[in-house]
């Protein structure tokens, strides 16, 4: 590993770590959050807002020339070649709602591929971490996908938001439960995805998610030995794009599902 991505991880990971203990005392007064409506069942509020704030002061005094691109609060051109993608609390829903299934966000981009993932799950004390060519780990040991050779032998996960058609995401769930399958479904599509990675589910799928959302975990996912629909960096980045993955064992099966219905 290069001295610079090692700075990258090094540095990013003790950022997220800080960012999660705001998020987690956020969450711990929850009464007192005040809570916007940005679409159809998608929510902000000032914790989100507080957070990428905290993550972006943290990255600008880090890594001064990188580029930084924030749900909340957009975008900074990199001048190093390295830009950071930040979702500072994904599952809003969940977290507004009192409820597990929310987790801090940060991944690096270099080029056209994503370099560094890190995805930390306050309430769990999880801790999620990939690094390009150097494996995928959980609270520090190494993680793989499921060994699955069917729907029958594990769950997957489906995301849905109101930027697509219902019909195509019932048509997944119709066509995951006769072939034997059960779907699954939380609060964050990024812990969901990043369940991929550890091996609990055998697959996601979801016909957009933004590039905060995912990009860190289906670099877990890689790294951990799974398959991803391949995407364009620049397009993901820039409007998001449809995420399908699985381990080896389904994931042409789920692959075709998918791209059927999503077509």
């Amino acid at each position: 590993m290069d001295n610079e991505l090692q700075l990258r991880r090094d540095t990013g990971l003790g950022i997220v770590q800080n960012a999660s203990v705001t998020a987690l005392k956020y969450f711990r007064d929850i009464d007192k959050l005040i809570i916007e409506k940005k679409g159809k069942q998608d929510l902000v509020s000032d914790a989100d807002k507080g957070v990428e704030l905290q993550i972006k002061a943290a990255l600008q005094q880090a890594f001064p020339k990188d580029g930084i691109i924030g749900e909340e609060h957009g975008r900074i051109a990199s001048e190093s070649g390295y830009t950071w993608v930040i979702d500072p609390i994904d599952g809003t829903s969940s977290f507004v709602a009192g409820m597990p299934g929310w987790c801090v966000v940060l991944a690096c981009v270099s080029g056209n591929e994503t370099v560094l993932g890190i995805i930390i799950d306050p309430i769990a004390e999880e801790t999620y971490v990939a690094i390009k060519g150097f494996g995928a780990t959980l609270n520090e040991r190494s993680i793989s996908v499921s060994s699955s050779q069917s729907f029958g032998e594990g769950s997957i996960a489906v995301g849905y938001s109101s930027r697509t058609s219902t019909e195509s995401t019932l048509q997944v769930i119709k066509n995951i439960i006769e072939a034997d399958g059960i779907y699954y479904r939380c609060g964050s599509g990024a812990l969901m995805l990043s369940y991929v990675a550890a091996g609990r589910l055998i697959g996601y799928c979801e016909p957009h998610m933004y590039a905060w959302d995912c990009i860190a975990a289906l670099l877990l996912i890689k790294e951990a030995g799974g398959d991803v629909d391949p995407y364009d960096m620049s397009t993901m980045l820039e409007e998001g794009g449809s995420v399908i993955t699985a381990c080896p064992g389904v994931y042409q099966q789920l692959l075709k599902i998918c791209k059927t219905a999503y077509a």
